[in-house]
């Protein structure tokens, strides 16, 4: 299968999943969790000045809700148009002014230094090529910016076979809502494909160092602190920082 044929595939199960993705994190947005994930973010971000801020892989838009909500400017990307329907939509709703744009993660339409902080959340373990993402993401940050990106080890929660999350109330403010058998088991054929085969957040602070980034540091409790109950047993969230 070609890297475009992987894709069109990530496409496609996403756009399934739109809605029902969308619904928790309207959840999220409200719950206690939201809150945290605001608290979290916050916390790495200087205080004196407004940001430009790229959430890369927006999804339905929570990052990029949370940002604004702090008075940063923001544009969301993402390569399915579906949920960037629900994004713009809810940020409508919510009267908070962000640019959503279609863009693949990996090839980014932005000039150079174009932006404070690049954020990410469970976005690389879908990539064909996380580190050409990783590349474009150094190349828009500005001299000092900062890359945060959270995601996890999603294959290995695959392999362990666990059915943690899988399926959740429909007020739920993490996890799989709406799930069939044919889309879980596109999930898992899709996580398993995109395998680094490596041990992570490991080789992601190797990438990001060979890169050029200046700092990379990461935190592994990142999801404990946030997720609580939610976090993966067999795969944790973790953060992942750098800047440039």
């Amino acid at each position: 299968m070609t890297m475009d044929d992987l894709e069109r595939r990530v496409v496609r199960y996403w756009t399934a999943r739109s809605h029902d993705f969308g619904t928790v994190r309207k959840n999220e947005l409200g719950s206690a969790m939201g809150r945290r994930w605001l608290e979290e973010l916050a916390g790495h971000l200087p205080q004196s000045r407004t940001l430009d801020i790229l959430d890369v892989g927006t999804g339905t838009g929570f990052f990029a809700i949370l940002m604004a909500r702090l008075g940063h400017r923001v544009t969301g990307i993402d390569l399915t148009p579906a949920m960037l329907e629900e994004a713009s939509a809810l940020a409508g709703h919510l009267g908070l002014n962000i640019v959503f744009r279609q863009m693949d993660a990996q090839e980014l339409e932005f000039p150079d230094e174009s932006f404070d902080v690049v954020l990410s959340r469970n976005l690389t373990w879908t990539l064909p090529e996380p580190e050409r993402a990783y590349a474009q993401w150094r190349r828009v940050l500005r001299p000092g910016g900062l890359l945060l990106n959270f995601d996890a080890d999603y294959a290995a929660n695959v392999r362990s076979q666990s059915t943690q999350n899988c399926s959740v109330a429909p007020d739920s403010p993490y996890g799989h809502v709406g799930m069939t058998e044919a889309l879980v088991a596109e999930n898992n054929a899709i996580t398993l494909a995109m395998d680094v085969g490596q041990a992570r957040p490991e080789w992601d602070v190797s990438v990001l160092q060979r890169l050029g980034f200046a700092d990379c540091w990461t935190d592994l409790a990142v999801g404990r602190r946030v997720l609580g109950e939610a976090d993966l047993v067999n795969a944790p969230m973790f953060g992942i920082y750098a800047r440039k």
